[in-house]
């Protein structure tokens, strides 16, 4: 999903036309390009950022222009047996899903493709270690944590504008 996000991206990108406006949604995966049209008063995307106990609903957004918005979670494709949620994020270490105590991650990223490959790694390493990872890296991230907090990187001021709206669901805004 993430190198088909990047696709499409070099495919707007390229048409020297400038008539594009490209938002394209490929599961977790969101690639924009060429902002939204003049109509909407501003000219950034707003991408949700989806609540892990209803993902019909978002407790966060980030709003942006161009680049890829990419999460990984363990709220849509999993089952549950005896009580334990089983889910498709592996962790290599164990060959199980990862516990890491983390329900989503999303990156901000120009790369659909690194974002993806680094939603999936920062959901293994946990909290405390995906933000020392992102700020070794300087990457944009939201981690959504089991306990219902929500943490951003440093990055994500800089990669978009962040806005919280999780509180009204029992979500806190840890920064």
């Amino acid at each position: 999903k993430g190198y088909a996000g990047d696709i499409v991206h070099e495919m707007a990108e390229s048409d020297t036309s400038d008539q594009w406006h490209v938002l394209a949604r490929l599961s977790g995966n969101i690639e924009m390009y060429g902002g939204k049209t003049a109509d909407s008063g501003t000219d950034d995307w707003n991408i949700g950022i989806a609540d892990p106990d209803d993902n019909t609903d978002s407790i966060a957004v980030v709003s942006l222009r161009d680049g890829s918005v990419v999460t990984s979670g363990d709220y849509e494709r999993f089952f549950e047996k005896d009580g334990k949620r089983y889910h498709h994020i592996f962790d290599p270490a164990t060959g199980y899903p990862a516990d890491s105590g983390l329900r989503s991650v999303t990156v901000i990223d120009d790369s659909s493709t690194r974002a993806d490959a680094l939603t999936t790694a920062l959901f293994v390493m946990g909290l405390e270690d995906g933000m020392a990872f992102c700020a070794e890296h300087d990457i944009a991230a939201v981690f959504i944590t089991s306990d219902q907090q929500v943490y951003t990187t440093d990055k994500v001021n800089e990669a978009c504008t962040f806005s919280f709206l999780g509180e009204q669901k029992g979500y806190t805004y840890a920064q």
